[in-house]
């Protein structure tokens, strides 16, 4: 039988590590060959080579409509990022080729366009990103085989708006029945917005507990998965990694001057397609018995470029200041003996003015945050004020004496 003579046909594409598979980006050279390897001499038509990728999302829901009649409702979308198609051999003048028998290998090249999504798989979507080959033969039916690929798009967590602290505080009266049970408030601070995975993001939170029961504060990373069809949304939330603190007794106060928690294994953050988002967050939870949590919600991107050697500079100064209970007052943690409030020697209007460094052309924006000012306040000192009268005149000017006279 002609199938029986077709002893491999396979995609395989080409890798700088041999035991690594390939991962490309928006705007990579894809390059390869189909291996085609014959037992006996074969007639061949063509072999033809397609490269697809798409982003898909697909959901139903059982409607109720009545007391007896129900009916399920479809959610589907697509978009398409990659279609290219490229005959490897075809016939020559209507004369089939005739392949020996061995090994044959058939190479390919083509380049990926921009504007691509990181491949992905969710509940109810996928992007995904393949390469297909077809073997095309008289009086048979058409071989085909598949090569996936992955597709990671670059985050570069060195941006301005990816270094910029995170910081929220929320207060609640909690509740249990009728009664009254006083209340709770958590203020939280991380360094940056941007981390990537195996970083380990230390976490600056105060907890006041002013109820009359235990409370227990958490600390997570949620990956929150969302899917969207024509306006519609459908939304799935996991916890990716946690953090427990001590318990805190009633009326008592809990500092976390830098928990450390560390970024699991982790897809980057999709955040340019138009039918699947994957954004990460971090959620402070205050656990009270019998009554609800309180929630503090920080938001986080995932990337794939870590900080730079001056990024890293940065993140070291900012990671030695923690916002300390009410809002922005600025201390140094891990002391002997708590340093003195910030209020009692800088005003709130200096405050004001220090967070809010000026913007300088030579440097664009790359040294804008918090931590731009104290850094600056040491390093460019004004220059002394300039007065008409000098204090220290120079002395006289002396005629030399000539030697002659």
């Amino acid at each position: 039988m002609i199938f029986d003579k077709v002893k491999k046909f396979v995609v395989v594409l080409d890798s700088p590590e041999d035991d690594a598979p390939p991962v490309f980006s928006s705007g990579d050279t894809v390059s390869g060959k189909v291996l085609l390897d014959l037992v006996a001499d074969a007639k061949v038509e063509s072999v033809k080579l397609h490269a697809g990728g798409f982003a898909k999302v697909h959901w139903t829901e059982s409607r109720s409509a009545g007391s007896s009649t129900a009916y399920t409702q479809n959610y589907s979308d697509e978009v398409e990022y990659i279609n290219l198609k490229e005959t490897l051999l075809q016939t020559d003048n209507g004369m089939l080729n005739v392949l020996p028998a061995g090994r044959h290998e058939f190479p390919f090249t083509f380049q990926l366009p921009e504007n691509l999504v990181t491949s992905f798989e969710g509940k109810h979507g996928c992007v995904r990103y393949w390469v297909k080959a077809k073997l095309h033969r008289p009086w048979s039916t058409v071989k085909k085989t598949k090569k996936e690929f992955t597709v990671i798009e670059p985050i570069d967590i060195n941006t301005p708006e990816l270094l910029a602290p995170q910081a929220g505080t929320k207060e609640k009266i909690a509740h249990a029945w009728y009664c009254n049970l006083g209340q709770v408030s958590v203020t939280a601070k991380i360094d940056r917005k941007g981390y990537i995975p195996g970083e380990v993001m230390p976490i600056f939170a105060e907890i006041d507990n002013c109820t009359s029961r235990t409370v227990v504060p958490k600390a997570a990373i949620i990956q929150s998965q969302t899917f969207i069809v024509r306006g519609t949304l459908k939304q799935k939330k996991s916890v990716v990694a946690t953090l427990s603190g001590d318990s805190i007794p009633a009326g008592k106060r809990e500092n976390w001057h830098g928990r450390a928690l560390k970024i699991p294994p982790l897809g980057p953050s999709i955040l340019q397609c138009r039918i699947i988002r994957v954004e990460y967050s971090l959620k402070i939870c205050i656990e009270i018995p019998g009554s609800s949590k309180l929630l503090l919600e920080l938001p986080l991107v995932i990337g794939t470029i870590p900080l730079h050697s001056f990024g890293s500079r940065t993140s070291s100064v900012g990671s030695q200041y923690s916002v300390n209970l009410e809002w922005l007052r600025v201390t140094v943690p891990g002391q002997p003996e708590p340093p003195p409030e910030y209020s009692s020697i800088v005003s709130e209007d200096e405050v004001q003015h220090i967070l809010s460094p000026p913007r300088h052309a030579s440097m664009g924006c790359i040294l804008e945050g918090p931590y731009y000012a104290y850094i600056q306040e040491f390093r460019n000192r004004p220059p002394p004020l300039y007065s008409e009268i000098d204090p220290n005149p120079p002395a006289p000017e002396i005629r030399p004496r000539c030697m002659t006279c």
